[in-house]
């Protein structure tokens, strides 16, 4: 499997920006001292917004990495929305912002869907006869330089607790050379990077995994060889649900917009590039990006805002347009126009006979 744990300098990427939209959802807390799984039950199938945002006071035994993992979002989601907070001693009585809203990815909503600019997994469990439409959410750590997770549609191919680490050839001749070697195989335990689950994918010859990790600290970066890691709580919770056979589609989708009570919604994340590395978004390809998301939709857009928003890339969603019809609705048929009356004395038109063209 090409998994490995490795460090990445932590990125920050602006201050918060405030926002206001309806939370669609319910939010379940999974403990305090493990990190809060996200289930949320939707209002209908078209809902586009879950969670909310909220605001926490630290105590003096708080580090910011600590309450990622219980707030269920990666370390560098929560650094960058609080710049200039220390991550290892914010100290005691500091208020912190905690994004967990989120807009729900682009494309169908089944089976397991993965953001890699997110840094976020998405399950769409299929929904019991009369039941209620949920989707759970986790953060996860992506592929790094070029060991980049593969795009695209895939599936999952085979589930197994306490696994093995075989370090493919690749992985152990690159830490050879850097005087860190490795062994052929690391049995399941505190020392396996793949932790005590993993789900195979048929990506790549079945090379690639979604599994547990023994460095939570790092969930949330670009620092896997291709694979996706999540917390060790999280898997676990995940494991179970995940039959064999379970649609996964990976995608890259840097900005998502979604429309709520004639509001345009904005979320952005740093873009990532074919190796899977975070970088400075490009605020003119940003700004084409929400144009085409918004289309030929009529509406009244704050551009100096929208572009402050996409240049922070914080992943907060802020609202940057308003509109006065909702684009959801169908557009209704126009009125028919009344033919003329003829004149006095006149004889009415024919109707022509319809052309045809083989165009």
């Amino acid at each position: 499997m090409e998994c490995i744990v490795r460090r990445k300098k932590l990125i920050r990427w602006g201050r918060f920006s405030g926002a206001a939209a309806a939370v669609i959802g319910l939010l379940a807390f999974a403990g305090a001292d493990r990190a809060q799984a996200t289930v949320y039950t939707l209002a209908s199938p078209d809902a586009t917004v879950v969670g909310e945002d909220q605001t926490v006071e630290t105590v003096y035994t708080d580090t910011l990495y600590d309450l990622a993992r219980k707030f269920s979002l990666g370390s560098e989601e929560l650094i960058r929305v609080n710049p200039g907070v220390d991550p290892w001693l914010p100290g005691a009585g500091k208020k912190l912002i905690v994004p967990g809203r989120h807009i729900l990815p682009p494309g169908p909503h089944e089976g397991i869907v993965v953001n890699l600019p997110e840094h976020r997994l998405y399950y769409f469990p299929k929904p019991k006869r009369g039941g209620p439409i949920e989707v759970i959410t986790y953060p996860v750590s992506i592929g790094k330089m070029d060991w980049r997770t593969p795009l695209g549609l895939t599936r999952v191919i085979g589930k197994q607790k306490n696994p093995t680490w075989y370090p493919p050839e690749s992985v152990r001749k690159e830490h050879a050379e850097a005087g860190d070697p490795l062994p052929a195989s690391v049995p399941s335990g505190p020392d396996n990077p793949l932790g005590l689950f993993a789900m195979r994918l048929a990506a790549g010859n079945g090379t690639y995994l979604i599994h547990g990790t023994n460095n939570p600290i790092a969930v949330g970066l670009a620092v896997t060889h291709g694979c996706i890691r999540m917390y060790p709580d999280d898997v676990a919770a995940l494991f179970p649900l995940i039959p064999v056979g379970t649609q996964v589609r990976l995608i890259n989708e840097a900005i998502k917009v979604a429309w709520v009570a004639g509001e345009l919604l904005l979320e952005a994340h740093p873009p990532v590039d074919a190796q899977g590395q975070s970088f400075e978004p490009d605020i003119d390809q940003f700004t084409d990006m929400l144009r085409a998301a918004v289309g030929v939709t009529t509406v009244a857009i704050n551009w100096d805002y929208a572009r402050e928003v996409l240049q922070k890339a914080d992943g907060v969603i802020a609202t940057v347009a308003l509109e006065a019809d909702d684009p959801n609705l169908p557009v209704p048929e126009p009125a028919p126009i009344p033919a003329a009356e003829p004149a006095p004395g006149t004889v009415p038109a024919m109707p022509s006979t319809p052309s045809t063209s083989t165009q």
